[in-house]
């Protein structure tokens, strides 16, 4: 599937981390790579954490970071305040990847990031937790994997491999 390009649009577009700072998509990434992922705690597929904290650790030093983006929009599998999500997320499975306040992925109070992505290409709407997006380091959106898809796919990796540099 070919995607728009949407490179000056995300960089710009406002994040709010799961601290409270606030800062843009662009800041955040710092013209890495990024797997842009919805997640939430207490759904069948939280367990891909494992994985994106694989992913975090093995590409870092490549210029590629993991950003999860906590959504409570699929039967309330996100139930929990920031600090919940990130005590969840580091005492559980170590996630070292940045993540940002609590989300909306559909619907009339999308997102920013979340209404930039999707219009990239696809479906407009994202089906599930843990659906991936692959940002290269210009910001162009260039895969996007279903919730099921594992973060340490072939497909996922060999995309990932293919946007890094070294």
């Amino acid at each position: 599937m070919r995607y728009k390009v949407v490179v000056s649009e995300l960089a710009e577009l406002p994040v709010t981390t799961i601290d409270g700072e606030r800062t843009t998509f662009g800041a955040l990434v710092g013209g890495r790579t990024a797997l842009v992922v919805n997640v939430a705690s207490r759904c069948g597929l939280t367990p891909q954490y494992t994985a994106l904290e694989g992913l975090q650790r093995t590409y870092a030093d490549r210029g590629f970071t993991v950003v999860g983006f906590p959504c409570d929009q699929f039967h309330g599998q996100e139930p929990g305040s920031e600090a919940d999500i990130a005590e969840f997320c580091s005492s559980q499975y170590g996630v070292t990847f940045p993540m940002s306040s609590k989300v909306e992925v559909n619907g009339e109070d999308r997102d920013p990031i979340y209404a930039t992505l999707t219009a990239a290409g696809g479906p407009a709407d994202i089906r599930w937790n843990f659906e991936k997006f692959l940002v290269d380091g210009t910001g162009r959106v260039v895969a996007r994997f279903e919730p099921r898809t594992e973060p340490d796919a072939a497909e996922v990796i060999d995309a990932i491999e293919g946007t890094l540099t070294r």
